[in-house]
């Protein structure tokens, strides 16, 4: 059981989506020992800075820097070392920019780890965000046909730029799984456990049910942060994937 709970805990992003550094600091005291990913997102780096992806490894987290880069590919690839540079595990980039763009970025985050000895980071890439309905894509982003057909496009050219996966809703895994193989990585927001609000996403599923359905990894922000027993909420949640990942 503690090899399932350690293999299930990994799969476990936790979103750090607080203004500061000291918050999180807060939330990572509460939450040592668990081996999962620290997801930080661009107002706590914004924020706090590099310094606390420094902290966070050395309290045994896994890091996803959740920066979401989309730029021209000489300026990415740039990001993408400097990100490298930090020792994070994950870190993402837009599909909308382009397979140049992700080409750019691989490249970076490659060059950077040989020259630091280090590894290269997994990075995968934003199809549409699971705040984004079909309205929203086509009548103010202006991408004709359904959601899930943008995400697969995205998807496929994802993977056509040598990146490890993409981040996507988790009612999009399957589709996603039969374009661009069960290898390919998923990491899903839209994670809301029973009885919890939907807040601000659009397209949701349980931790249970994003296991179930394929996802590589899976999000959860305010459900455990802003819990009263930040510990508590996450390991009810861990064991929702375990149950749900037998059945």
């Amino acid at each position: 059981m503690e090899a399932a709970y350690q293999q299930m805990a990994g799969r476990l992003m936790i979103a750090l989506d607080v203004p500061d550094a000291e918050q999180a600091r807060q939330l990572m005291r509460q939450l040592e020992g668990m081996p999962c990913y620290m997801k930080v997102g661009m107002q706590l780096f914004y924020s706090a800075g590099p310094d606390l992806i420094t902290e966070m490894k050395a309290m045994g987290y896994s890091v996803f820097l959740d920066l979401k880069m989309h730029d021209i590919p000489n300026t990415v690839r740039g990001g993408a070392g400097s990100i490298t540079r930090l020792g994070v595990d994950m870190f993402n980039v837009h599909a909308a920019g382009g397979v140049k763009m992700m080409k750019a970025a691989r490249e970076g985050a490659a060059e950077a780890a040989e020259a630091a000895g280090i590894s290269v980071p997994t990075m995968i890439a934003v199809t549409q965000l699971t705040s984004t309905d079909q309205a929203t894509m086509n009548n103010e982003i202006g991408i004709a046909g359904t959601v899930e057909e943008a995400v697969i496009r995205y998807a496929g050219l994802t993977k056509q730029a040598g990146l490890d996966g993409v981040v996507a809703s988790p009612l999009e895994v399957a589709a996603i799984q039969a374009a661009c193989g069960t290898e390919f990585i998923t990491v899903t927001p839209g994670i809301r456990p029973q009885g919890s609000e939907q807040g601000d996403q659009s397209r949701v599923t349980t931790p249970g049910q994003a296991i179930r359905g394929g996802s590589s990894y899976i999000v959860v922000g305010r459900p455990i942060t802003a819990a009263p027993r930040p510990r508590e909420a996450a390991e009810h949640i861990i064991r929702e994937m375990m149950n749900h990942d037998s059945i």
